[in-house]
């Protein structure tokens, strides 16, 4: 809504959506694709009409191999342990206007590549940045998709270069 109290937008290997689809177009591509293996995830209807969205709750599998794979085994304690049962929220973002070129559209974007993301894995981060382009892409070698716990530094440091270049 305030596209100018905004410096940058950044995403650390998160979903990107662009201006001209709906909200919900990369997770549908995600899923689509099928570039995750959701393992042992558990999806459970929320109400027996069918009316709420589908719940997840990733399992310690998904969790080890695909999120927190370079991390310590204290990291995916702690990580598990604050895991609470969600929705990719798909069928509301459908709902939802695409955002605006004039707002979001507006906002400059950086996008930072976690170049070993099992969960949301590079070929499909490369692919949002094609499909939504942005004002710098970095890139972060060995982080999971966890890089706040398997690379702290190097996201440190990419963050602090772009609030001292956005700011």
């Amino acid at each position: 809504m305030f596209p100018e109290k905004i410096a940058a937008v950044v995403f650390v290997a998160g979903f990107m959506p662009d201006h001209s689809s709906p909200p919900s177009y990369v997770l549908d591509k995600f899923v689509e694709g099928r570039t995750l293996d959701w393992m042992d995830t558990e999806f459970k209807p929320q109400d027996p009409e069918g009316k709420l969205p589908i719940s997840m709750l990733f399992g310690p599998i998904i969790t080890r191999a695909k999120f927190y794979q370079h991390c310590s085994p204290e990291d995916l304690t702690l990580g598990r342990s604050l895991m609470r049962v969600g929705s990719m929220f798909v069928d509301d973002l459908r709902q939802q206007q695409p955002y605006t070129e004039v707002g979001y559209g507006s906002v400059r974007k950086v996008y930072i590549v976690c170049k070993e993301d099992d969960a949301i894995v590079e070929r499909f981060q490369r692919w949002m940045i094609e499909n939504c382009p942005v004002d710098e892409v970095k890139e972060i070698d060995g982080a999971d998709h966890m890089a706040l716990l398997s690379k702290p530094i190097e996201l440190a440091c990419c963050l602090a270069d772009i609030a001292e270049k956005y700011s």
